[in-house]
């Protein structure tokens, strides 16, 4: 069923987007404007531009459609479930897994074992993304959360754009990172040279990781990552950007590897929300998976560099 937002603008000044995405806090900003873009918002009974800046007294009223229907086959694919309620589910997505169907990636993704299991996910992620409220690169291990419903699905979206979601990556990078904490403060957007690639970039959105060192090995550190911000390819990408690519990643890291590894070593260790039934505080740790294990227990053979 269609819903209809219908607000008057007591304030002026500040960009429509911008001003809808406090006003509703449920709805993001990206999603006021694509609903922009495709005349769902109007202002005194008129179509805005996406520039318009919002004025005392302004009539706006919103359509936000109906969540589309599911068409994701399910398939009876094996889930490790770290927990599991009413609203939402936490599963260790193995490297490997795409998370929704994408092009080239029709069946064997996490929603369609979601799906097999659940029978019904959030219909706000859409056709292709049910119930998706983050998401994994395909080769990064380790939790991710999937809303159930609507309710859930918008609660943990407003707890990611509030940033009350914290996450944990582990991550073993090129080289001995010199600090042994720090943030990474870079812009990040496409690749002017690569469209296909995100990048560092000037004019790209605000991106922040913070990081502490673990442990060092003779030509490489393992770290602990915690993105602030949630962009595509983020912690490969800052790391990358100060000089120490994650291990495996033959995007952004080296081509030619040093090390067995099939996949890039980032696991999502740890993860915690508040849960929408209650509002308690949940905390999730994940391990990491046995081969990531035996690629440090390979590198402790060598003679470490003491913090």
């Amino acid at each position: 069923m269609e819903r209809l937002i219908e607000i008057f603008a007591q304030d002026g000044g500040i960009r429509l987007d911008k001003f809808l995405a406090k006003a509703v806090p449920d709805l993001s900003r990206s999603y006021m404007q694509k609903l922009l873009a495709a005349g769902q918002i109007s202002v005194n009974n008129e179509l805005p531009k996406a520039s318009y800046s919002v004025q005392s007294g302004d009539h706006i009223v919103v359509r936000v459609p109906s969540p589309q229907p599911i068409d994701v086959q399910p398939e009876p694919i094996p889930l490790k479930i770290a927990y599991e309620d009413a609203d939402i589910i936490v599963v260790e997505k193995p490297a490997g897994m795409v998370v929704h169907p994408s092009h080239g990636h029709n069946s064997g993704t996490l929603v369609n074992a979601l799906l097999a299991h659940c029978s019904q996910l959030s219909g706000i992620g859409g056709a292709l993304r049910p119930g998706i409220v983050h998401r994994l690169d395909k080769d990064t291990s380790g939790l991710i959360a999937v809303a159930k419903n609507d309710q859930a699905h918008r609660h943990l979206q407003r707890q990611f754009r509030t940033r009350h979601v914290t996450k944990a990556y582990l991550a073993l990078v090129e080289g001995h990172v010199s600090a042994p904490s720090g943030v990474i403060d870079a812009a990040i957007g496409r690749d002017p040279k690569e469209r296909k690639r995100m990048a560092v970039v000037r004019d790209g959105r605000n991106a922040v990781t913070e990081y502490q060192v673990l442990e060092y090995f003779a030509q490489h550190t393992l770290i602990e990552a915690h993105p602030i911000t949630g962009r595509t390819h983020q912690i490969r990408i800052h790391c990358a950007s100060i000089g120490h690519p994650i291990v495996g990643d033959r995007v952004y890291g080296y081509r030619k590897q040093r090390l067995p590894l099939k996949r890039h070593f980032l696991h999502a260790a740890r993860i915690a929300f508040n849960l929408p039934s209650s509002g308690e505080r949940l905390e999730l740790h994940s391990e990491l998976p046995e081969e990531l294990e035996r690629v440090l227990d390979a590198l402790r053979g060598e003679r470490p560099t003491p913090l």
